[in-house]
């Protein structure tokens, strides 16, 4: 009984662990980009990509056919192996192995596997591309479950003072030191706070169960976040030249990397559409055998009257007759040879080589490698398309992490100046120099910067790791 409860003490644990978890960012990458169903599907590709190269390499590999064949035959047919008509059953079989290769193609096999490798690095480059998609998904949804989390904290720490203002008020208002107006505006004041606390809980709870939710994690209810330890960590990038970034992003960015490629899967396109204009050289080897089990007839001498003799001829002259001695033979029956001799002595070979001259094919082959050098032309426009516009989001993403560290900075200065205003309105309010009303609007004006200064800071985390990752620093390796 014991050990059935220290069991259940050590599961109950472990739930309660399992239920407490909170993810950390890194922890949320990874996961996602382990489970997440389009990354599967790109690593699919790649699996195909593997696939199509196996096949180009067993181009080069000569194909081994075998066959065989049994039958039963009624009536007039042909032997197979005397090639001799005859009217009866008998059961027949064949079998041949066939061997052939391409000596020659017109490089088309050598471009194919060419083709394939150049396949499968750009379906990486997809996938690459697309884990950083993911990953910056995931860091922008979890830096918003922060925001709403550090709001809340805001909110929740201005509600206490609140709470506070409410007690020495009301001692206050008993004294008769302050109007019974000024207790009425701070309770109505703590009441739209609350109302704003159960607001950010909510916000806090949607953006918990939409990063759950790109997460493919369905235990909403026990899902949380790690949301302490998240700072401003600039690596240098802010001090960086944007031509500096942009060679980098031109360096390392995958969609550049699968446009190139595509346009290599291109040229080779054209190559292997030109390769059918040259002869295409094969050579083969085939081997075949028969067996029937039907019986037939050899010529023999008769052993019992092994000679005959003919007339072949009259001596012109006397007329007298020439004879001849001729061997006397008769048709007798023999059954069919063993299965396995007739393997032997019924079998033959052939080998040679084949050459196909491609002469005209109805403009086939042409308009082949018409298409496939439009196809390039597009791969050619596609890649400088990306270049134009990397270049314009990478300017775009210095531009948004420069603005939303300017709007950080000034958020903390309109913080420290509303810090100062509030604690001088505080001050006037409790030796009862101002009303309640200035001194909530202060109050006010007090919290909505502090909540300012949290937006501003995770907007510029985030665009700051955005440019990061334009400069090549992978996602799984970004510092918060």
């Amino acid at each position: 009984m014991k050990k059935i409860v220290s069991i259940l003490i050590v599961l109950i644990t472990i739930s309660s662990q399992a239920q407490n978890k909170k993810w950390t960012l890194i922890e949320c990458v990874q996961y996602a980009l382990e489970n997440n169903i389009s990354v599967k599907q790109s690593e699919l590709d790649i699996a195909t990509a593997d696939i199509d190269k196996l096949t180009a390499i067993g181009n080069f590999l000569p194909s081994l056919n075998a066959g065989a064949g049994v039958s039963e035959s009624t009536g007039l047919n042909f032997n197979p192996v005397t090639n001799n008509a005859q009217t009866e059953t008998f059961l027949s079989a064949n079998g041949n192995i066939n061997v052939g290769y391409t000596l020659f193609d017109g490089l088309r096999n050598v471009r194919t596997i060419q083709r394939a490798e150049i396949s499968k690095l750009a379906s990486q480059y997809r996938l690459d591309k697309m884990k950083d998609d993911i990953s910056l998904f995931v860091a922008n949804g979890y830096l918003q479950v922060i925001l709403n989390k550090a709001n809340l904290e805001v909110l929740k720490s201005q509600n206490a003072v609140t709470n506070e203002q409410i007690e020495r008020t009301t001692q206050l208002v008993e004294a008769g030191s302050l109007p019974r107006g000024d207790l009425l505006e701070i309770k109505a004041i703590d009441a739209s706070e609350k109302q704003t606390i159960v607001n950010a809980e909510n916000a806090i709870q949607i953006s918990l169960i939409s990063l759950a939710q790109l997460l493919l994690i369905k235990d909403y209810e026990n899902f949380d976040i790690e949301d302490e330890g998240y700072d401003v960590v600039d690596g240098g990038i802010a001090d960086k030249d944007i031509s500096e970034i942009l060679a980098k992003a031109k360096e390392s960015r995958s969609e550049i990397k699968i446009a190139q490629q595509n346009v290599e899967l291109a040229k080779k396109d054209v190559q292997i559409a030109k390769g059918a204009n040259l002869p295409t050289l094969t050579a083969f080897f085939g081997y075949n055998t028969r067996y029937t089990n039907n019986s037939s007839f050899i010529q023999e001498v008769d052993a019992d009257n092994p000679f005959t003799t003919e007339q072949i001829g009259v001596v012109e002259d006397t007329g007298q007759s020439v004879v001849g001695q001729f061997p006397n033979t008769v048709l007798r029956e023999v059954g069919a040879d063993p299965f396995i001799d007739q393997l032997s002595q019924n079998d033959g070979i052939g080998y040679g080589l084949n050459i196909n001259i491609p002469i005209f094919n109805g403009f086939a082959t042409k308009g082949n490698i018409k298409r496939s050098k439009i196809n390039l032309q597009r791969s050619e426009y596609q890649l400088e398309q990306a270049e134009l516009d990397l270049e314009s989001t990478v300017y775009q993403a210095y531009v948004d992490a420069k603005g939303s560290l300017k709007s950080y900075e000034a958020a903390e200065l309109a913080l420290e100046s509303q810090q100062l205003a509030y604690d001088y309105a505080k001050e006037r309010y409790d030796v009862g120099l101002t009303n309640a009303f200035d001194f909530s609007q202060s109050k006010l004006r007090f919290d909505n910067a502090k909540i300012e200064v949290n937006r501003a800071k995770y907007d510029y985390i985030f665009k700051l790791k955005v440019l990061e990752l334009y400069f090549g620093i992978p996602a799984t390796e970004l510092k918060f």
